[in-house]
């Protein structure tokens, strides 16, 4: 076990879209142009649903993270992403306050590259003497149609906690940092996609030249050397990068973390600490692991392997990538981002503007998903009335959040009448264990569908977009339970 004072990760989770595209369905759709894109046809990617962005992911891993942790206990949150939705709205606040943090966390959106992931944790970690800090880092990336970068791409979040104590899970060992010009990609500001320089450069000139010397220096600092790295993950650059950095660094090919091309693809700024996640659920005690997140330079960070994960029903990265609901068809991944402007009728000729004004009143209900319970009956209700539903006892109920609560479905149906984004539109009665019943829509309904008593957990995401005044409203909804 570390002395009391040192610093690390106590806690981790990961978010990864439940959709995921299959690669020789987006090859096969650009076959009449583009014939070479079928040599990158293998595997999948994440694809995120309409109503998924960075805001709805970082709080769907702050979730996974902080399952048997109180959110009382965090006093710092990092949202780091190159992808977040609002360029004049703080999102760490939105994600915060899905997350129940308290109102006096000090909250900050930090991007600008793609390793804005993995700088957030070493700073972090360089800071973090004293309570509770929590990195999460999310992207949900953009390519454009026909793009090496389409198939490539992916979207998904990771979280670490970070802290001090004897409790920690890896212990925060140093870091090191090269900072060039060497820009391999870029993207200006208020354009949705990248552009990408040649790829044999990025790798012979940026990766090869870069990198492996800020991973001896990083080794030297520290006092290990390449033989004793356990595990080794890295983000950023071509597929391919991080062996070519265990070559030239000396380090075992078989301990190099899966890169998540095949089931996931690259997801940006998340993607460092997805390989770091990737290798703690796979260290024991005592493994040195090193992470690198390359662009403009890189990042380099070391942590040193604590204790086995314990965190009960924590879903992690390799549970997050095991549920999955197959996409074959291409043009939904156009319309889910965008791309693709249907005629959906007169039925989305809706006006959805949102009253700040409530949802300042009622964040706690609408971004929390806070009901309420009857101190008389013990009922438990949502929304949050004066009086009780059932005994009718007025300014009696006491706060209580069902985000967390296990549910089944009472009633469902699946209209194809009314506008959704993605049809049939699925609601129902959604019953909650500990009694409330409440109408919500059903998302992420896979080819089984589902029925009466089908288990189902709570879910944050997008409830309707204002595509006049581009404010996306959020609320919570109910998916089967996997």
């Amino acid at each position: 076990m570390p002395a009391p004072s040192a610093v690390g990760i106590k806690s981790f989770g990961a978010y990864i879209p439940r959709r995921r595209m299959s690669r020789a369905a987006i090859a096969a759709a650009h076959a009449w142009a583009l014939p070479n894109l079928k040599g990158l046809a293998k595997g999948e990617r994440s694809l995120c649903s309409w109503d998924e962005d960075v805001i709805t992911m970082a709080v769907e891993a702050g979730r996974d993270c902080l399952r048997e942790i109180s959110s009382n206990d965090v006093t710092e949150l990092t949202l780091a992403s190159t992808t977040a939705p609002y360029a004049d709205l703080q999102n760490a606040t939105l994600v915060a306050s899905a997350l129940r943090l308290q109102p006096n966390t000090s909250m900050t959106d930090i991007g600008g590259s793609t390793r804005s992931g993995l700088s957030a944790v070493i700073q972090t970690c360089r800071n973090g003497h004293g309570a509770d800090r929590l990195v999460i880092a999310a992207d949900n990336r953009h390519a454009k149609p026909g793009s090496i970068q389409e198939i490539q791409y992916g979207s998904g979040a990771g979280a670490v906690l970070i802290g001090e104590g004897s409790d920690l899970v890896a212990r925060f060992l140093d870091a090191e940092t090269v900072s060039v010009p060497f820009f391999d990609h870029f993207r200006k500001a208020n354009e949705k996609f990248d552009y990408y320089w040649e790829e044999r450069w990025i790798r012979d000139e940026g990766i090869a030249k870069l990198v492996p010397n800020a991973v001896q220096t990083l080794l030297k600092k520290i006092g290990r050397t390449s033989e004793q790295v356990a595990w080794f993950g890295m983000s950023g650059g071509p597929a391919g990068g991080d062996k070519l950095i265990a070559k030239l660094t000396y380090i075992k090919p078989d301990r190099i973390v899966p890169d998540l091309q095949a089931q996931v693809g690259d997801t940006g700024a998340a993607h460092g600490l997805l390989a770091l996640i990737g290798a703690l659920e796979r260290a024991k005690s005592g493994d040195l692991l090193i992470i690198v997140s390359f662009a403009q330079g890189g990042e380099v960070v070391a942590f040193e392997m604590q204790q086995s994960d314990g965190a009960g029903d924590r879903r992690g990265l390799s549970g997050s990538i095991a549920r999955r609901i197959e996409e074959n068809v291409y043009l939904k991944m156009l319309s889910f981002s965008g791309e693709l402007q249907l005629d959906w009728g007169m039925r989305a000729e809706t006006d959805n503007k949102s009253a700040l004004t409530q949802l300042y009143r009622s964040a706690d209900q609408i971004l929390g998903f806070v009901g309420g319970r009857c101190e008389s009956c013990a009922t438990v209700q949502f929304p949050r009335l004066p009086s009780c539903v059932n005994c009718g006892a007025n300014d009696s109920q006491k706060t209580y959040s069902l985000s967390g609560e296990s549910a089944k479905v009472a009633t469902y149906t699946a209209d194809w009448l009314q506008y959704s984004p993605a049809p049939p539109l699925h609601v129902g009665l959604v019953q909650f264990d500990v009694g409330a019943r409440v109408l919500m829509e059903i998302v992420d309904v896979g080819p089984a569908g589902i029925d009466v008593g089908t288990p189902l957990e709570m879910t944050f995401r997008i409830k309707e977009r204002d595509h006049l005044r581009h404010y996306d409203r959020y609320f919570w909804k109910a998916t089967p339970r996997v």
